[in-house]
């Protein structure tokens, strides 16, 4: 899929924007599963009409968190047996799109697996949003690393972002912005601040570069690229996923979480094929989860010498 000057541009710079990578029949599918589960959660929040965006903005106004109930990962705070979340085929489909692991097996080998690292993004218009939003998958995303926001354990885990739009990105609505990688791909210092973002000082974003993407395109991206999200200046929403992916038998940066092998060349019988088998192994975590103590998915402190 990608070719001989893509693959050099994602070697030297480190990301790559690739328009139509999703399969339109999936693109569809993965629509119509979320305006389902979106008409289920406003029936049992008493909010009636509208297409897929008037609600979701109208249940944001009313107060109601739409995010959780339709990400596809457990949070990063504490864990209950009840804590909402989404696993469906169509998102199942999505993540195992034969486009896009062509295009990940050219970037990492033919061993694949999911990493649990994922997330819908749906950014309403920041005139829609409430005071003191600080939610980096509904509001806007600070400048960080992917390396950094994930455990220690997989710093040298051969490893690829996806970010996938599902609505047109664009400037005005918020897309992706990437900054040069620092020298030699190193690990830029993060701190605790609203969100576990790059320390001040380090990112020089007039030198930032916007990376619009069509519906269906995708931003795959090395995970020492800086980057981050623009405003949502529009007056629509902006939606995505974060997929990531990486090399099978690797650390994932988050053991706590299911992973599964999306592909495998050497043992076709690895792969999960089965939605349900997924969101079995979730539904397995949570309950797990639920019952200890809090895991702490974050490896920056506010004393670190460039946070004080």
């Amino acid at each position: 899929m990608l070719s001989p000057a893509q693959l050099a541009q994602f070697r030297t710079q480190g990301y790559l924007v690739v328009p139509n990578v999703l399969e339109p029949a999936i693109l569809d599918a993965v629509r119509a599963e979320y305006a389902a589960l979106l008409d289920q959660l406003c029936t049992g929040w008493g909010i009636a009409g509208g297409n897929f965006e008037e609600q979701l903005i109208n249940a944001y106004r009313a107060g109601h968190d739409w995010f959780q109930p339709m990400d596809i990962s457990l949070p990063g705070d504490q864990i209950m047996a009840d804590t909402p979340m989404h696993f469906g085929p169509a998102v199942f489909d999505m993540v195992r799109s034969p486009r896009i692991l062509a295009m990940v097996e050219q970037l990492i080998g033919p061993e694949i697996t999911s990493n649990p690292i994922q997330h819908v993004r749906i950014k309403p218009p920041v005139t829609h949003l409430a005071a003191g939003e600080i939610r980096p998958h509904v509001g806007g995303t600070a400048w960080h690393q992917d390396r950094a926001v994930a455990l220690a354990e997989a710093d040298e885990t051969d490893m690829v972002t996806v970010w996938l739009a599902i609505t047109e990105a664009t400037v005005e609505n918020g897309c992706l912005q990437v900054a040069p990688m620092a020298e030699g791909r190193e690990m830029l210092p993060h701190c605790p601040q609203v969100q576990t973002s790059i320390a001040d000082g380090f990112i020089d974003e007039a030198a930032a570069t916007p990376l619009p993407v069509p519906a269906g395109g995708c931003v795959v991206f090395d995970p020492m690229v800086p980057h981050a999200s623009l405003p949502n200046t529009s007056d629509g929403i902006r939606w995505s996923f974060d997929l990531r992916y990486n090399r099978t038998g690797q650390p994932t940066g988050r053991s706590h979480f299911p992973e599964f092998v999306a592909q495998s060349r050497a043992n076709p019988t690895l792969e999960m094929h089965d939605w349900r088998a997924w969101k079995s192994m979730w539904e397995d975590t949570r309950a797990q989860l639920a019952q200890r103590p809090h895991t702490n998915i974050h490896r920056w402190t506010s004393d670190a010498p460039f946070c004080a």
